[in-house]
């Protein structure tokens, strides 16, 4: 059955470009939307630029523009990137709209109908000389706990302290410098504490199939407090003063919606343009925005950071379902993105950045392709590490799946003109990747890209193992072997057809490039289990993908000099923040989910070589290639892992030191390399059956790993 599907990503902040953190979202995002398309659904997929709030109207003024022409600059600049990195959307659009002006007022409206808006009279610090309320952002003072100067309005970061921007010592305006005044004014709530909205949610809680995290996240926020008898949820401030670059409220002169009233209500606003400029037909006819919502087969879902789960699990549905519309069928929510265990930071000029990455003139399917290699269904933080990009995609991409293409193209043209024989569907090599089919397809559905790129990776080491079995360059020696030649050859290329619809998803321009190899039309999910026909014909092969010089990463690494568009402002270092500032102004981050500063490396330290041995001294140890079979944490341990390692003719337990260095997730399926005749060695949770091999110093490790084509259990000499 055809599923209709309105796929969203989190609105980028119109303030600037790009960050890696958007990209990482936008190709989750992306490989979902294309692994639906490939099975056939309908799929509206759109996004927008957020493009309202007080920070972008005081970048504007501080550059001498007017905020509509900051945010189409803005706006520029993001259309020219994601297309780029291969982002699928159907249409992208912006909250500074029309369409966004009448969802958002109309949305407003039925609220205030439905009697949770409220006016209430509140205090807050004004700039005398601004002339406008300020956020908590833009003030700053003493630290009323440690005294420390020039602290936010919010928190201290010197001594950790959270506190009100009343209880500042000596508060001033970082704006202008003056000494803030507070002022009273009225503003309007969504009553998000109404019993009608609590006890919805809760109903939309219990019957959305929202990731662990972030029910046992929302359990927290939605439970009575044993002691006061009250909940933590708080009626919601939407409204703010004029001066606001923003949605005006159609009742309440001089008062602007928070941008984030406005700001989600932008993936209908999306939506609803893309249907109105005819790119979505029903009946070769535009669809009608709200006939489609109004469906009930129609799923709703939105790719969010776990920065803006308050947001879009509790202000948003509860909108949604007291204006009468329909509320998300889930919040796929991811963690953020570190660079080698350290937060990305661009005022401190850490971490790549998109631009940086495209005028390196880096293929920006290697990320895609590193990005699914980590991605889960779970709400983690996901690492950046140079040396494991560099391993995974030369070794894995590069090594195991690319070059099965090249180990038989060659041949096929010099033989046989190109052309396939007829090869058997039960042949043991296709049959095990076709039988795949229906497990990678629920790894996709289900988000589990980092399980689907390890299994198509198995899929594709079983391929490597039967070319080197059958060995077609001793084979084409003689024209006596040209039968079997001719047949193994085939076998290979069928197999490399199955294994690129499999990863058609995360690679789609290579997908491309190879169905003009294989002179194919392109792929869908049946190419996951239908072989090349007999006789088809193939075009000579031309390299599909290069490997990643180390030096592209260090240079996609450097920090920006001065004078560069991704180097750090003056005003933004001034600032010792380990976390750029939020998106939006008072942008809500429960602290819960805040991540935990981490040290950065030490130094590596590189010690004298050892005294020498002979060759019979190194002749004893056995040395073997181990694949990850499975690695868990040990309780008891704060130093290891356990690891079940393939031998291939038997498995092992081995305890290895590198929990400081490794997810044990994301070890599973790779190849290492083991000392196999090492005396097991009883430990207090259990025996380790040998050793892994590892460089570093015990701070910095780097677990060892075999070239493209070694399988377990081969000795190493």
């Amino acid at each position: 059955m055809q599923r209709k599907l309105f796929v969203t990503t989190a609105l980028p902040y119109a303030n600037g470009g790009f960050h890696i953190g958007h990209m990482m979202e936008y190709i989750q995002a992306d490989i979902w939307v294309r692994f639906q398309r490939m099975q056939g659904h309908q799929v509206h997929f759109v996004c927008a630029d957020d493009a309202h709030g007080a920070p972008i109207m005081l970048n504007a003024e501080k550059q001498g523009i007017t905020p509509e022409a900051l945010v189409a600059k803005v706006a520029a600049e993001h259309i020219a990137q994601w297309p780029q990195f291969h982002i699928s959307f159907d249409f992208w659009h912006s909250t500074h709209s029309a369409e966004n002006v009448e969802l958002a007022q109309g949305i407003y409206k039925a609220l205030k109908a439905n009697k949770l808006i409220v006016s209430r009279e509140i205090e807050q610090f004004f700039d005398p000389v601004k002339e406008m309320f300020l956020a908590d952002r833009f003030i700053k003072g003493e630290c009323p706990k440690c005294s420390a100067k020039d602290q936010y309005g919010d928190s201290c970061e010197v001594c950790g302290a959270v506190y009100s921007p009343a209880e500042l010592k000596n508060p001033y305006s970082a704006l202008t410098g003056a000494t803030p005044v507070l002022k009273k004014s009225e503003h309007l709530f969504f009553k998000l504490s109404d019993k009608r909205c609590v006890n919805f949610l809760q109903k939309w809680v219990e019957e959305t199939p929202l990731q662990p995290e972030v029910k046992n996240k929302l359990a927290e926020w939605l439970a009575v407090d044993p002691e006061t008898g009250l909940r933590s949820l708080n009626d919601w401030d939407i409204s703010r003063d004029a001066p606001y670059f923003g949605i005006e409220i159609p009742d309440a002169p001089g008062k602007f919606f928070y941008v984030w009233l406005d700001a989600p209500v932008g993936y209908l606003a999306s939506l609803k343009a893309y249907f109105a400029a005819g790119g979505a037909k029903a009946n070769g006819e535009p669809r009608d925005f709200d006939t489609f919502l109004a469906d009930n087969n129609v799923e709703q879902y939105h790719f969010i950071g776990k920065d803006i789960v308050y947001f879009h699990t509790l202000f948003w549905p509860a909108m949604l379902h007291f204006a009468g519309r329909k509320e998300p069928n889930n919040v796929f929510v991811h963690g953020f993105l570190q660079v080698t265990g350290e937060k990305l930071s661009k005022s401190r000029g850490f971490g790549p950045t998109p631009s940086k990455y495209l005028d390196l003139k880096l293929n920006t399917e290697w990320l895609r392709y590193y990005i699914a290699a980590k991605l889960n269904d779970r709400v983690e933080d996901l690492d950046f590490n140079p040396e494991d990009f560099l391993a995974r995609v030369n070794a894995d991409l590069i090594g195991k799946y690319i070059n099965i293409a090249s180990r038989a193209a060659g041949f096929l043209h010099k033989k046989f003109v190109g052309r396939l024989l007829k090869v058997e569907a039960k042949h043991p090599v296709l049959a095990a990747i076709t039988s795949s089919s229906a497990e990678i397809a629920a790894l996709y559905d289900g988000r589990e890209f980092g399980k689907a790129v390890r299994r198509i990776m198995e899929l594709a080491d079983l391929v490597n193992g039967f070319v080197d079995t059958e060995k077609p360059w001793e084979l084409a020696k003689s024209d006596e072997n040209n039968a079997v030649l001719h047949k193994a050859c085939s076998i290979i290329i069928n197999a490399f057809h199955l294994l690129t619809a499999y990863l058609a998803p995360i690679l789609p321009k290579l997908a491309t490039d190879a169905a003009a190899f294989l002179d194919i039309k392109g792929y869908d999910w049946s190419d996951t289990t239908r072989l090349l026909p007999a006789g088809h014909q193939i075009n000579p092969y031309k390299h599909l993908m290069s490997r990643i010089d180390k030096k592209q990463i260090d240079a996609l690494l450097e920090a920006p000099q001065e004078g560069d568009k991704d180097a750090p402002t003056a005003a933004s270092k001034s600032s010792n923040k380990s976390a750029p500032a939020p998106a939006n102004d008072e942008a809500l981050v429960p602290a819960e989910f805040a991540l935990q500063p981490v040290e950065a490396p030490k130094p590596i330290i590189i010690q004298p070589v050892a005294e020498t041995i002979s060759i019979d001294d190194f002749g004893r140890i056995d040395l073997r290639v181990a694949k990850i079979l499975d690695a868990e944490y040990v309780a008891e341990a704060d130093k290891l892992l356990r690891l079940t390692l393939d031998l291939g003719i038997e498995q092992r337990q081995v305890f290895a030191g590198i929990r400081s260095a490794y997810n044990p997730k994301e070890l599973i399926g790779r190849l290492t390399v083991m000392v196999a005749n090492l005396a097991p060695r009883k430990m207090r949770f259990g025996e380790s059956q040998g050793m892994v091999l590892a460089a570093g110093d015990g701070t910095n490790i780097y677990l060892l790993a075999p070239d493209s084509g070694a399988v377990p259990g081969m000795r190493i000499k």
